[in-house]
């Protein structure tokens, strides 16, 4: 016990650490400067903007690098912007939190692009695509990510700008059963799935003829189903494992990296609009600071997780790509952004076929260089 409460503590102490030395560097410049007399600077004045911000997950290290944008928002507007964030659901649940940006009860939430709500979102985590978190940073660059790009126009239609990536990680399947090595060892067992079509459609196909049943559960009652054996096996992520405690009611882990989660951070499109530029530009830069932070932290903790979870007794399969080529190979994932993606792309676009041919191939590109 003393030896995993250390690797706690540490991984909180690296969190901690990384969090410091963002802010040093984010904050460079922010102090304002004494005027040509040497007189100290005014002030400052009350806010002109008051928000707030939302996350409904109870996810410790995207709590902490949504209040350092909060923050940043605060210095880089010199004050007019202030944010109060509220974390771990205190504004409601996902779909309460999302439709009150819409309507800009909420200005600002960490977003799930979950298809019932935004018609495009599966775009935002197609499996089989990403896999890591350098392949995610290429796709969603400001200046020419494939990811921020396309995103940006499917949060377009639901009335909400995108402002920043919240990365948690690559997917992993775990199992009460057996340890998931091949499509088969599916065979008989319940999986819990989400509203993500695109990850359900990929499921489908991968466990095409053993019998696997599939229970669309809310992820904030994974942990609940899994105890009560209403499910067998789930798709989770490190992160998941240890913070939302999915370690204590799975038998079996494997590594498969079949997809990766990435949420998204976005403001209420018609308030964004009616910013100064210079309000603009000085979110998007808080934003560039707290994506860097969240990008990082996760990385850290992923590796830390791991050796913690084997301590904690969890077995833990990594797939060699040998076994990872037949998982994929059996999502027939071409299929999938044929019946999911296309009619979105030809709804959005002059020539929406070409328009997902051009972001096939930059995935691809990202998958074999990156």
């Amino acid at each position: 016990m003393f030896n995993k409460t250390n690797r706690l503590l540490q991984v909180g102490l690296a969190g901690s650490l990384c969090l410091a030395v963002l802010l040093s560097s984010a904050l460079v410049g922010c102090a304002p400067a004494n005027d040509a007399n040497g007189a100290p600077p005014a002030a400052p004045t009350e806010p002109d903007y008051y928000w707030r911000m939302a996350n409904s997950w109870v996810q410790e290290e995207r709590n902490v690098s949504m209040q350092l944008f909060a923050d940043l928002v605060n210095q880089y507007t010199d004050g007019r912007v202030h944010i109060d964030f509220y974390p771990d659901g205190l504004l409601g649940t996902h779909d309460e939190m999302f439709h009150a940006v819409q309507a800009g009860d909420i200005e600002i939430a960490n977003v799930c692009p979950y298809v019932h709500l935004i018609p495009g979102g599966m775009l935002n985590w197609m499996p089989w695509t990403i896999s890591t978190y350098d392949q995610l940073a290429v796709a969603v660059d400001r200046n020419d990510g494939i990811l921020f790009d396309v995103m940006t126009d499917v949060y377009d239609e639901v009335g909400l700008q995108l402002l920043w990536f919240t990365p948690m990680g690559p997917y992993g399947v775990g199992s009460n059963v057996r340890p998931i090595t091949h499509p088969d060892d599916f065979e008989g067992q319940v999986m819990r799935v989400s509203g993500s079509l695109g990850f359900v459609r990929c499921v489908q196909n991968m466990s095409e003829g053993t019998g696997l049943a599939l229970e669309t559960i809310p992820w904030a009652d994974v942990y609940g189903a899994l105890e009560r054996g209403v499910v067998d096996s789930a798709w989770s992520l490190w992160g998941s494992l240890i913070e939302e405690r999915h370690y204590e009611v799975l038998t079996y882990y494997t590594d498969l990296g079949f997809g990766f989660d990435q949420n998204n951070v976005a403001i209420n499109q018609q308030l964004w609009q009616g910013l100064p530029l210079d309000i603009q530009d000085a979110i998007m830069k808080a934003g560039v600071f707290a994506e860097e932070r969240d990008f990082e932290i996760h990385r850290r903790i992923d590796k830390e997780y791991q050796l913690v979870l084997r301590d904690f007794g969890l077995e833990i399969h990594y797939p060699t790509p040998e076994e990872k080529a037949v998982f994929r190979e059996r999502a027939r994932m071409g299929e999938v952004w044929e019946e999911l993606c296309l009619p979105w792309f030809e709804d959005r676009y002059p020539d929406g076929r070409a328009k997902m041919n051009e972001v096939l191939a930059e995935l691809d590109h990202i998958l074999e260089n990156y």
